[in-house]
Order: C-alpha cells, then sequence, then structure tokens
C-alpha cells in the first residue's frame, strides 16, 4: 500500500462532524476534485478513501462524477459512511433543467441520492451579469432543489460562490433555507463578513482553494508558524480553516499530498496565532468573484 512509502506518522483521529441545521452530519474535511479527471482523478479518490477522507466534493462541470463514482464503488465503503456532494452548473439554471441536472448527476455517479447539491454559481451561463434573469434562474433552481431535497434526493442543499446579498435574497425568498455555502476561503480572503452572516443562519462554510490555490504555502508568516507547530504550510492553513468551524476542501492529485493534509487533528493553534493568520487578509481573491452578478 502506498501510505508505507509515506514517511510522517498519520492519525486516523478525527473530529466531530459538524452538524446541518437539518440535522444532517457532515465531515470536516474532504477532497476537492476540481481539474481532476479520468484515471487521475479516481486514483486520487481512492488515495483519499484509504487515508480516511468520506467527504468527496464535484460539481456537474467539472465532468469527473462517473470516475468518481466507480472509485467510490471500488472502495467498498459503505454509501451512509460517505458523503458526497456535487453542484448543478451554470449552463443547468432553471427548475426543470435543474431537475433534470440532479437526476443525471446520480446517473452518473451511480448513486440514488446525493449528500448535498448546490448551486454551483449565482449567475447562469451565457446571461449578462447585470442581468436580473440572473436572480429569476437562480430563484427557479433553488425551487428545484427545496423539491429534490423533499424526495430524497438530496439529504442537504446549498449554494457555492454567493455573496452577502445573493444570500439576502435567498434567505427572504425560500422555503427550506441553505445548510451549506462553498466559498473561497484562506488566510488572504478570510471573508470575516460572510462567515459571520451564515453563522447567525445556520449556514456551514465549505472552504474552497483553502491553501490560496498553493500560493500561500510561500507566505513568510505561514512558513514560519508551521516550523513552530513542526508541521507543513498546507496542514497549518487546514487547521486554521476547520478551527473556524469551517469544512475545507484541499485538493490534490499526489498520494503523498492527500495523505498530509489529512493529518491536521493531533495539533491546535493558539488564538494568538489564528488572530495572526486571519490579519493576513487583504480581500485577496484568488478566483472568480461573483461580486458583478445581479
Amino acid at each position: 500500500m502506498f501510505l508505507h512509502l509515506i514517511s510522517f506518522k498519520f492519525t486516523h483521529t478525527h473530529p466531530t462532524p459538524i452538524l446541518l441545521h437539518n440535522g444532517v452530519l457532515m465531515p470536516r474535511f474532504g477532497l476537492g476534485t476540481f481539474k481532476a479527471k479520468g484515471n487521475e482523478v479516481k486514483k486520487a479518490v481512492q488515495w483519499a478513501l484509504q487515508c480516511g477522507y468520506r467527504l468527496i466534493d464535484t460539481a456537474s462541470i467539472y465532468k469527473n462524477e462517473v470516475e468518481i463514482g466507480e472509485a467510490v464503488r471500488d472502495a467498498n465503503i459503505k454509501r451512509d459512511e460517505l458523503f458526497i456532494c456535487s453542484k448543478v452548473s451554470p449552463f443547468e439554471h432553471g427548475f426543470e433543467e435543474a431537475t433534470q441536472a440532479v437526476n443525471k448527476i446520480l446517473d452518473r455517479l451511480g448513486f440514488t441520492y446525493l449528500d448535498l447539491c448546490l448551486i454551483h454559481w449565482p449567475g447562469a451561463a451565457k446571461v449578462d451579469v447585470k442581468s436580473r434573469q440572473n436572480s429569476k434562474l437562480r430563484g427557479e433552481t433553488w425551487h428545484a432543489l427545496e423539491q429534490l431535497y423533499k424526495q430524497g434526493k438530496c439529504r442537504a442543499i446549498g449554494v457555492s460562490n454567493y455573496n452577502e446579498q445573493h444570500l439576502t435574497e435567498l434567505l427572504s425568498s425560500c422555503e427550506i433555507k441553505p445548510m451549506v455555502n462553498q466559498v473561497e476561503v484562506h488566510p488572504w480572503f478570510a471573508q470575516v463578513n460572510l462567515r459571520h452572516m451564515c453563522a447567525l443562519h445556520d449556514i456551514v462554510i465549505q472552504a474552497y482553494s483553502p491553501l490560496g490555490c498553493g500560493a500561500l504555502l510561500k507566505d513568510e508568516l505561514v512558513r514560519q508558524m508551521a516550523c513552530k507547530y513542526e508541521c507543513s504550510p498546507a496542514q497549518l492553513l487546514l487547521r486554521w480553516g476547520i478551527q473556524n468551524n469551517m469544512v475545507v476542501l484541499p485538493k490534490s492529485v499526489h498520494a503523498a499530498y492527500i495523505a498530509e493534509n489529512a493529518n491536521v487533528y493531533s495539533f491546535n493553534l493558539s488564538e494568538n496565532d489564528m488572530a495572526l493568520l486571519t490579519s493576513l487578509d487583504q480581500g485577496h481573491k484568488i478566483c472568480w468573484s461573483p461580486a458583478d452578478v445581479l
């Protein structure tokens, strides 16, 4: 097994899962699979499951759900021990379109339900970002997710890349409020106000790009603090996210990094060091911004 080749000690001590407001438990740590396809993503998921990962994040637009489903079945882990998240793409907005999209996601994965389904983006593909049509379409998409939730095809539903404006709109009109908001969060882009708003409404934050797409691994403070805690810069950043009560979704297709990233439960950052890392926040967003989407 590849784990025998990894030099550091791996701990299997995992914290209590996060309780969503509908009573569903979600692991605090998962594998991101953006841009990973084919046999590469299949191996990455297999390695992750061997390391104890139980949350796998994918999306319709990633075009890797077939391979992820195969990897999960090959792992011979009970379905109810896993937490599989996928997303309706910007090309699938609208009630009928989103309903069909989720059914197709399930077909590609080979599952009868998703643990979590998200609206991937507040805007619709090929619609001007300033058009109010975006609001109409995402509202219809949310209504579709509410119906799929009631039907048991999604154990939880949520959104991704929603800012305060998009959340305020949704909360004012929804029948079922979102359980999750998956957004970019890391010390350079700490999203303090958005996280506070989500906490007030019992919406759990899933942090994608928690390593700042790798750029934060070279930050001087991060490297110095990692030496202090005798951990890698990646482990330090992921621990910051977990101690901020977020779910973290690091992405890797390398066996050693997948195992290393999961080894974040054997140490705790002090309150002072947590604050120091948060002080790096300069609103430096690395990925796409939804700010212009009406």
